[in-house]
């Protein structure tokens, strides 16, 4: 168990990530920041209180402050504004740049050795925007990214065929957004290739649902955006890191020189353990899955010219 993990912003994901990090006894104490007085305190205590229905130990409190964060282990930045209907994850670009770099400054100072992941969108750029503000390496920040776009897109596959999710496994690498790349090739359930079981047509219509798995719960929610499966994506990461799991996951990781690319955050196989992001996979690809993937990775570099 760690000692202190804290998680900025209490909103949706932010409330709900906090609450799983909660029940799954990873730290002590699990602190939710946020700036609006009140709400991350009131969800703290909520939350607290639920402590002996749930069963768990782990202390959360809120704060409008970083005092109460001080040598956190893990961080999770899911501050920012919420995508609404009709707003690309680019649109948010400069306002969440801002608000990335404000946390990633408190987090800099009051938790220097901490590993951060970044869940504010447009997820890829803002994990640069914490990486060059905070000037951790590498392994100590990470995006969650495929994690979500990977669980989309394998419940997609268990309720095309009627099977359980537990016995699907797939993977998605890319930009966190409509680029992002679900591998056809690599998705299986129980061993036997997808390839095998659906046809291709109705493979490439998953493949289309996962890439747009976000925008269409925008716009099913019209005043919102998804929050229970970001979240316990979220929690996931922080489980494999606190626990020390060597999980294989895809997350945004800061390339250098994996898949014939550096300078840039990107959806890729990661080992997460105790240190962070402890290696890159890389893995083969067809033609047409190599091409996707430097189309993605263009987006992402056309989106982080936008900062200036």
């Amino acid at each position: 168990m760690l000692d202190r993990i804290t998680v900025v912003g209490a909103g949706n994901v932010g409330a709900t990530a906090a609450q799983g990090l909660a029940r799954r006894e990873l730290a002590r104490v699990v602190v939710l920041v946020d700036v609006v007085e009140g709400v991350p305190q009131g969800k703290g205590l909520d939350q607290w209180e639920s402590a002996p229905i749930e069963g768990f130990d782990t202390r959360v409190i809120g704060t409008n402050g970083y005092d109460e964060t001080a040598g956190s282990d893990i961080v999770i930045i899911t501050a920012g504004i919420a995508r609404k209907p009709g707003m690309s994850r680019e649109d948010l670009l400069k306002t969440n740049a801002g608000i990335v770099r404000d946390v990633s400054e408190h987090v800099k100072r009051s938790s220097p050795d901490a590993i951060v992941i970044v869940v504010s969108n447009p997820l890829d750029v803002m994990a640069y925007v914490a990486k060059e503000t905070t000037g951790f390496p590498r392994e100590r920040v990470i995006g969650m990214a495929g994690v979500l776009d990977t669980a989309r897109y394998r419940s997609f596959i268990a309720q095309e065929l009627d099977v359980s999710v537990e016995d699907i496994q797939a993977l998605v690498l890319g930009g966190h957004g409509d680029t992002m790349v679900p591998l056809a090739s690599y998705a299986s359930v129980s061993g036997i290739p997808l390839t095998q079981l659906l046809a291709k047509d109705r493979i490439d219509a998953l493949v289309e649902r996962a890439r747009t798995g976000g925008a269409e719960i925008v716009g099913l929610l019209k005043t919102g955006s998804a929050y229970y499966a970001p979240a316990a994506a979220t929690v996931q990461m922080a489980e494999a890191m606190a626990r020390d799991k060597k999980r294989v996951l895809p997350c945004s990781a800061w390339l250098e020189g994996e898949y014939g690319m550096r300078g840039l955050f990107l959806g890729v196989p990661c080992k997460l353990g105790r240190r962070g992001l402890e290696g890159v996979l890389e893995v083969e690809l067809t033609a047409d899955e190599k091409a996707a993937l430097e189309r993605s990775a263009d987006a992402v570099r056309e989106t982080m010219g936008l900062l200036g």
